[in-house]
C-alpha cells in the first residue's frame, strides 16, 4: 500500500468517525504511558478494571517508581505478561523522573526511549495527552 492510499484511508476513517476517543481510562500523562503499556495483549476493558486500583495505589510517577515490584505484579496480574510489563512500569517511572524531569516527554524520539514504549504506543501517547498527531504513523 502506498502511503497517499494509506491517507486517504486515514482521513476517511477520521470522516465516519469523528467522535472517536481513546477508550483507555487515565488522567495524567504517565496514567496513559502505563494504561498503554498493560494494554499489550490485553483488552482497554481489562486494562480499565484494573488501573483504578493501581492508579490509586500509585499517584505519582516517584509512587510508580518506587512499588514494590510483586505488588506491582500481583496489582496487574490480570492483564497478562505482568512480570514483564511491571519491570518496565518501574523502569519507566524512574527514566521519566531521571531523563526528564519528572515530564512525560513531547516527542517520538524521546518517548522510544522509555522502557516499554515502542512506536505504537507513543504515537497514541503523542496524540491523547499532546495532541500531537504523527502525520506517519507507523
Amino acid at each position: 500500500m502506498k502511503k497517499h492510499d494509506a491517507m486517504a484511508i486515514v482521513n476517511d476513517l477520521k470522516k465516519a468517525y469523528p467522535e472517536a476517543t481513546c477508550s483507555l481510562d487515565f488522567s495524567t500523562p504517565f496514567e496513559l504511558v502505563v494504561a498503554v503499556m498493560l494494554s499489550a495483549q490485553c483488552t482497554d476493558e481489562r486494562v480499565n478494571k484494573t488501573t483504578p486500583t493501581l492508579f490509586a495505589r500509585c499517584p505519582t510517577i516517584k509512587d510508580f517508581a518506587t512499588i514494590d515490584l510483586q505488588e506491582l505484579e500481583q496489582i496487574i496480574h490480570p492483564c497478562g505478561f505482568y512480570k514483564n510489563k511491571a519491570k518496565n512500569i518501574i523502569l519507566c517511572a524512574n527514566q521519566v523522573l531521571d531523563n526528564f524531569q519528572g515530564e512525560v516527554p513531547h516527542t517520538m524520539e524521546e518517548l522510544l526511549t522509555l522502557a516499554g514504549v515502542g512506536r505504537k504506543s507513543a504515537n497514541v501517547i503523542l496524540l491523547e495527552v499532546f495532541g500531537i498527531a504523527n502525520r506517519y504513523c507507523c
